[in-house]
């Protein structure tokens, strides 16, 4: 099974979709690559990552998360990183918005909406979240 998932969006509602489709896909053996833009590379940015907002009147369902032991959004980065699952930031955005690789978690890379595409024309499940 071969995954696409487009990342556009930054908050920690779309960290779990993304990285809970992504490492289950993986953990089934499915290859998965994950495409970070604009709001989406909130996702792996370093400092980022660690405090993604919630949707407003949500907040408790943080509480939830805690309590039903759902990893983090970086233990879930690492887990997709283990997992194999592949990193791509766009580099438009980064150029946009100034940042540079050494701004986002190791393992990442670094390409354009075409790379993309090479990879999602013949996956099996594409999704954006």
């Amino acid at each position: 099974m071969k995954v696409a998932i487009i990342a556009a969006n930054g908050g920690a509602f779309d960290a779990y979709k993304v990285f809970n489709i992504a490492t289950a896909a993986a953990a089934a053996d499915g290859e998965v690559e994950i495409f970070f833009t604009f709001e989406g590379l909130n996702l792996i940015h370093k400092e980022a990552y660690k405090q993604l907002p919630m949707p407003e009147g949500t907040e408790h369902f943080q509480e939830g998360f805690e309590k039903a032991n759902v990893p983090s959004i970086p233990e879930l980065v690492e887990m997709a990183n283990d997992l194999g699952v592949k990193f791509v930031a766009c580099q438009m955005t980064m150029d946009v918005m100034g940042l540079t690789k050494e701004d986002f978690v190791d393992g990442i890379e670094v390409g354009g909406a075409a790379t993309f595409l090479n990879y999602a024309k013949d996956a099996d499940i594409t999704l954006t979240f």
